[in-house]
């Protein structure tokens, strides 16, 4: 077999559906996915210290956050941000209640 340039053609190739596979567009299933755990994390604030003040710190050291008091709570899952919200006391435990959900088109737009 020569590879003769008389003899080459455009390759013939099918058009993939929205999962990759080719032919007939197929429903997607989410069921494969909705079981893997994720990391719902919330931030209450950050700050920026220099190492010196960092050595510093000890029991009963107060550091202070660059976010306000009241301010909402930002709610990351897998540490992309989803969400903000408010804590809250639910029998005994704090919780989350939000009050702004990121769209995901907000989502995709922040990542490029």
């Amino acid at each position: 077999m020569s590879a003769n340039p008389a003899e080459a053609r455009p390759a013939e190739l099918q058009e993939l559906t929205e999962d990759g596979a080719p032919g007939a567009s197929r429903d997607v299933n989410l069921e494969v996915i909705l079981d893997v755990p994720v990391t719902l994390s919330m931030e209450v604030g950050r700050a920026r210290i220099p190492i010196r003040n960092l050595l510093q710190l000890n029991q009963g050291s107060v550091v202070e956050l660059e976010r306000a008091a009241g301010e909402p709570l930002d709610v990351f899952v897998n540490g992309t941000l989803v969400a903000h919200g408010e804590v809250v006391v639910v029998n005994e435990r704090f919780g989350i209640r939000l009050t702004d959900v990121i769209s995901p088109a907000e989502r995709l737009r922040k990542l490029k």
